[in-house]
């Protein structure tokens, strides 16, 4: 498998749900023809990430796997030929999730994933966290890849990244809905690196409150054999603008890399890693609104 190509559907929202759709199914046809092996949403499609403090209309807008929204895109994915990582606020109870469902070429439903890392300082302290990082081997029809996936605030935690390379993801997924600046971008930068998997990242565009697109993809490789020093991981960095972004990982030189580096699984050591799993939180990190 050469090359991985994932179209970063960087887009401004609708005011309503039927208009995401329309909008999303759109935007996944021109991707198709731009050669996309897989089409991926920013943060809570279908709803454009709004989170209502009214518990009751919250709930009212949150859709099923079942629904005609996610529905629509598994048969777009289908006919396309082309996987489709769809973004929505999940029915759930007690509260909603904020979840990611990817679809392969087939239409078969290859991953659901729920944000672990809720911003329960903020407006997703209605939300209900997610339980575990998952991954899936994907078939893009002209070869397999490991594809894992993490939701914004899940980047800022190295353990999210982390695990999901240790389940043997080689590509992660990251929808997002905040302002990208030097230090977020810096953040998945060091989770490409330290774990040497590809990670893109795809933004909702100035004009959706609080971001600013910035949509970014970095193929983990940090060294090449014929360069003297460290190389760029950068693939691609969008800028404010709406607009349908490629990143094309180059497959076969990422699992090469993987093969030969020091990093990700190969000189860990967890058996000195006992402390990360102890729930003990001291001063200055106590807050009251933190959930487990």
């Amino acid at each position: 498998m050469e090359s991985l190509k994932v179209a970063l559907l960087q887009l401004l929202p609708g005011k309503t749900q039927d208009e995401n759709l329309e909008k999303g199914k759109k935007a996944c046809k021109a991707a198709k023809q731009m050669g996309a092996d897989i089409a991926l949403f920013p943060e809570m499609w279908n709803v454009g990430y709004w989170i209502p403090e009214d518990i009751d209309v919250l709930k009212s807008n949150a859709i099923t796997l079942e629904s005609d929204f996610i529905q629509a895109f598994r048969q777009l994915a289908k006919e396309l030929q082309m996987a489709i990582g769809i973004t929505f606020l999940e029915a759930y109870e007690p509260l909603p999730r904020n979840s990611l469902c990817l679809f392969d070429r087939c239409g078969t439903q290859k991953l659901l994933y729920a944000k672990v890392h809720t911003c329960d300082f903020g407006e997703e302290c209605r939300l209900t966290p997610g339980d575990d990082f998952v991954v899936t081997d994907l078939d893009t029809g002209h070869g397999t890849v490991s594809v894992g996936a993490m939701i914004c605030y899940d980047r800022e935690f190295p353990e999210s990244a982390r695990i999901l390379m240790l389940k043997g993801a080689e590509i992660i997924l990251v929808p997002n809905a905040c302002p990208m600046e030097l230090n977020r971008i810096s953040q998945l930068r060091a989770r490409a690196f330290e774990n040497m998997v590809g990670i893109a990242t795809v933004n909702y565009p100035k004009g959706q409150p609080d971001c600013n697109g910035h949509s970014t993809a970095f193929d983990g490789i940090a060294y090449a054999p014929e360069d003297d020093s460290s190389r760029d991981m950068l693939i691609i960095e969008a800028g404010e603008r709406e607009g349908i972004y490629m990143a094309d990982f180059p497959m076969e030189a990422i699992r090469a890399y993987r093969k030969r580096e020091a990093h990700g699984n190969a000189y860990r050591r967890p058996q000195k890693y006992k402390i990360l799993l102890s729930e003990e939180k001291n001063e200055p990190f106590i807050r009251s609104d933190y959930r487990k």
